[in-house]
This record gives C-alpha cells, structure tokens and sequence, in this order.
C-alpha cells in the first residue's frame, strides 16, 4: 500500500526573508523530495497550499489508508531532512499499521513528529 507524504508548499521559516525568497521554504522542501522519490517505490508525494503549522515550518504529513497518520514539522529544506523524510514514509509504507519502531526511524527524522492521527473507520 502507497504512503502518502503532503507537503506544506506555503511553509517560511523564520530565515526566509533573510535569503532567496523566490521560492517558499515549503516549495524548497517539496522540490528535493520530488527529486528524489523514485527510489521510494512505496511512497507517493504532493503539495498543498498550508498545513496550519505555521511555528513548525516545513511541515508535511505521512498518511496512507487504514494506518497511523503523523504531522512532522521543523524541517530544514535540506537534501538530508528530504532523503530521511522519504525513508521513514517508505518504512511508513512497509508497515502494516503505519507505527515504524522508534529503532528503525532515520536519524534526521527523530524530533520533528508533531502530531499522530488514528485511522479513519471505514464505513460499514
């Protein structure tokens, strides 16, 4: 089952305006993630327009039907913090719940969980 990784496309951390604002922090983000992806089989990456978590910039979240959803955030549009954020969605993938043992988290991706969201019922 693909995992989905939505990143927040409006995301500025606080340096933003000291630097290149041609393009957001979240757009920088979105960008080297995009770049990367096709190594991550399991794994299926967009964009949306703020993710409401203005004090962590950049933000995205990791979802995929009938597993644990979770909000990271505090990302430095980096080609690191995109590479750990496209391994722990494809371990995210891998896992049948969605809950990745703490042991097997990418060092880069250990501190920017926000929030975790149970799955939605199915109706019946």
């Amino acid at each position: 089952m693909k995992t989905y990784i939505t990143i927040c496309e409006t995301c500025k951390r606080e340096t933003w305006s000291v630097g290149d604002m041609s393009l957001t922090d979240g757009e920088r983000l979105a960008s080297l993630v995009e770049s990367l992806k096709d190594s991550f089989p399991g794994v299926i990456t967009k964009t949306h327009p703020c993710l409401m978590g203005c004090s962590h910039g950049c933000n995205i979240a990791i979802q995929a039907e009938n597993k644990m959803s979770y909000t990271l955030g505090n990302f430095e549009p980096t080609k690191e913090s995109a590479k750990a954020i496209l391994d722990y969605a494809q371990l995210h993938s891998e896992n049948e719940n969605g809950v990745v043992p703490y042991r097997n988290w990418p060092e880069k991706i250990k501190g920017h969980f926000i929030t975790r969201h149970p799955p939605l019922l199915k109706k019946s």
